[in-house]
């Protein structure tokens, strides 16, 4: 789930100082209207297998009928391959017209002047009635709109029902962080140590990212300052020490022999803590003995807080250098907002975020699952957080691969909290 993809990111963000932008856009600022007997061809990327491709030509064949005086020629990699072409074509100022764009390179790439400024267009060419606020801010950096998202996902934690029904414990109440490890040790002993309660949660960076954002703060800041001290992460860590010492979780030596699958892929823990769109993939790996899984909202750390909050699973942005700002426009807000790309995309690219074309997207079970499940932390969801920082993927798999030695034993929390602290600093500059 990590490796690969982190390993790409890490190229380019350890590059990213040499995106600079060749030649930006000039001119009159971009009007809000597009003119119609103009022809133009425009560059559309996207990274995705030849599902998702099939999908973008049928999207692409419904646009040039509703826009005929625009052709749009396509290309698509996978995910590593994407950014890998991305960052060479940034570095010769010819990067396409519109782009699919991931949330971890959104702050790089717009502030080496990569993207366009989307503001212009906002409730003109690109429809913002059907889109939440609190949606379209997930594209903003340094108060500019850069990219406007197609899908959301949140955080959340699946159960496997079929397992606890096995074991003969209900599903997760709710309750404290507390109350989740109890309830873990009780799937665990009731299982004698067969099925474990789930993974150790503070392993994953996101569990830390809602637990400070309950308290008030945030992982990192808008100036890219992290927004906790040694302190506050050796009190995280710390907080697992039980659970690992007395195997309520899964050991790290279990899912080492299982990798790549995880824990709950395997059968072997009845909760799993990770974003909500990563159910199909439960699914898949768990067989057809499992049809179905639970979804329910993570531990509350304080009662009343604003913790949760949507993430986009891929945005779209439009390139600074385009000749043709209206047009990209254009074809940003019918990917994004048509009935007919929700139609079309349905959940491939995730839920979709506006509501016109979620209206149109016909939902499997699952996919209407993780709608019910959004629509039912409406009270938990606060604004999106800043938009990660350059380095956050190089972080986040720090994070996890320093919870892992905890895992093992092969590390003290004070040694894992020193390690982070030094890779910030280094990652950070």
């Amino acid at each position: 789930m990590f490796s690969k993809k982190r390993t790409i990111a890490a190229i380019a963000l350890a590059t990213g100082a040499g995106l600079v932008l060749a030649g930006c856009a000039g001119g009159s600022e971009p009007a809000d209207t597009m003119d119609p007997d103009e022809e133009v061809t425009l560059d559309l990327a996207f990274w995705g297998n030849d599902v998702r491709a099939e999908l973008y030509n049928e999207a692409i064949a419904a646009f040039e009928e509703e826009y005929p005086n625009i052709t749009v020629n396509s290309t698509f990699l996978g995910f590593p391959e994407f950014w890998e072409k991305r960052q060479t074509e940034a570095a010769g100022g010819n990067l396409p017209d519109v782009m699919q764009f991931d949330y971890s390179y959104l702050r790089q790439y717009s502030e080496n002047g990569l993207l366009l400024d989307l503001d212009p267009f906002l409730g003109g060419i690109i429809e913002t009635d059907p889109i939440p606020q609190n949606i379209l801010d997930i594209g903003v950096v340094g108060g500019v709109t850069y990219g406007l998202a197609t899908s959301t996902n949140a955080w959340g934690m699946y159960t496997n029902t079929a397992l606890l029904e096995q074991v003969g414990v209900d599903e997760f109440a709710g309750g404290s962080w507390e109350d989740y490890n109890d309830w873990m040790a009780e799937v665990t002993d009731a299982s004698s140590g067969e099925i474990y309660g789930g993974t150790d949660w503070t392993g994953r960076i996101q569990n830390f990212e809602i637990q400070l954002r309950a308290e008030g703060g945030q992982l990192f800041t808008e100036d890219g300052e992290p927004g906790f001290d040694e302190e506050r992460l050796a009190e995280f860590w710390n907080s697992g020490t039980a659970i690992r010492d007395d195997e309520v979780v899964i050991p790290q030596q279990r899912l080492e022999e299982i990798s790549p699958l995880s824990g709950f892929g395997a059968a072997l823990t009845t909760s799993e803590l990770t974003w909500d769109n990563f159910g199909a993939g439960y699914l898949g790996e768990l067989g057809e003995s499992y049809s179905e899984l639970g979804l329910i909202a993570p531990p509350v750390t304080v009662e009343g807080a604003k913790d949760l909050y949507l993430k986009p699973s891929m945005l779209h942005s439009i390139s600074a250098n385009t000749e043709h700002p209206e047009a990209a426009a254009t074809l940003v807000n019918f990917l994004v907002n048509s009935p007919q790309s929700g139609e079309i995309f349905g959940t491939n690219r995730g839920l979709p975020a506006s509501e016109t074309a979620l209206a149109a997207a016909e939902l499997d079970p699952l996919s209407q699952q993780i709608a019910d499940y959004e629509a039912s932390i409406t009270d938990r969801l606060g604004d999106a957080p800043p938009v990660p920082v350059n380095g956050y993927g190089t972080l986040e798999e720090e994070f996890r691969v320093l919870g892992t030695e905890l895992g093992f034993g092969t590390i003290t929390v004070d040694e894992a909290v020193d390690r982070f602290f030094t890779e910030m600093d280094v990652t950070l500059g």
